[in-house]
């Protein structure tokens, strides 16, 4: 006990102290200043080349956005996820020593014996292919469906919506991706920044206020034009329709793909959105709430 508890104490350190760092000092693969640059340009480009002109540029909840980008990225970080993330793959660890195995022994494959780049971009492919996967099951599920209606909530559609979503969500992307992506592991975090930060800017595209589809590039990037009917109010289906995260093509491999026309002023939301509540601790707490 007392070492997962020296686990958690150095996690929060540990963290608390790189947040720091990345705040006081600049360097290449800088998250903090990363995120906010991508979202600076994302929105002047929002601002340049607005699809729904009569949507203001503070459009509503744009500050409430905003906020969940800051506190998902980092500050949830910093009060569970790195913590919680450390103490499980030592309790993983723990598990598999109990039968004489480490986490480096229950590889299938190493991607970072490929190319780097052929390694990266296979990375990038698996993890949005279950990510995708995670999606779909988050409208499936009732009750994940509660905990991803806090993303689903927005009237209003702007770069930050892609960070409105419940701090639980986190959690389950995390602990469901998180087996698959060590059978294939062995990528340090520098390795993936670029990665990471191409999908960030992907989904902030997504959900900008721009009217764009890439042409034909739209059957494998998702776009505005795509995800906007991801959240309309009105579906053909019960539990939603083209679920891509980066990517579209998964939709239009499995038959989620939905764009009927152009989408730019449809309504957004959901049935009992009446219900839900608008400030952020209520958000948080809604999915333990009784029907």
């Amino acid at each position: 006990m007392e070492k997962y508890i020296e686990i958690i104490v150095n996690s929060y350190g540990g963290y608390f102290n790189y947040l720091i760092n990345e705040i006081l000092y600049w360097k290449w693969d800088n998250y903090f200043y990363g995120l906010i640059a991508i979202s600076l340009m994302v929105w002047l480009l929002e601002i340049t080349f607005p699809w729904r002109k009569n949507q203001p540029i503070f459009r509503k909840d744009f500050w409430l956005d905003l906020f969940y980008l800051f506190f998902n990225f980092y500050i949830l970080n910093l009060i569970l996820v790195i913590a919680l993330s450390n103490v499980s793959e030592q309790l993983l660890n723990d598990l598999l020593s109990v039968f004489g195995l480490q986490l480096s022994s229950i590889q299938l494959f190493s991607l970072s014996n490929l190319p780097k780049p052929i390694a990266l971009l296979a990375y990038f492919v698996i993890g949005d292919f279950l990510q995708w996967n995670i999606h779909r099951l988050l409208h499936r599920v009732p009750f994940l469906w509660k905990i991803h209606k806090t993303h689903h909530s927005p009237k209003q559609m702007g770069f930050a919506t892609q960070f409105r979503y419940n701090w639980m969500e986190a959690i389950i992307y995390k602990s469901i991706a998180y087996f698959p992506l060590i059978l294939i592991g062995g990528f340090q975090l520098q390795d993936v920044f670029i990665i990471h930060f191409i999908a960030i800017a992907i989904g902030h595209l997504n959900h900008a206020n721009l009217g764009w589809d890439y042409g034909f590039f739209k059957y494998f990037f998702n776009n505005p034009k795509m995800h906007i009917w991801h959240h309309s109010k009105e579906l053909p289906s019960e539990y939603g329709v083209n679920f891509g995260i980066s990517l579209s093509i998964w939709d239009y491999l499995f038959k989620t793909n939905y764009i009927p026309f152009d989408g730019k002023n449809i309504e957004l939301g959901f049935d009992d959105e009446n219900q839900f509540p608008v400030d952020f601790i209520q958000q948080e707490l809604y999915p333990f709430r009784k029907e």
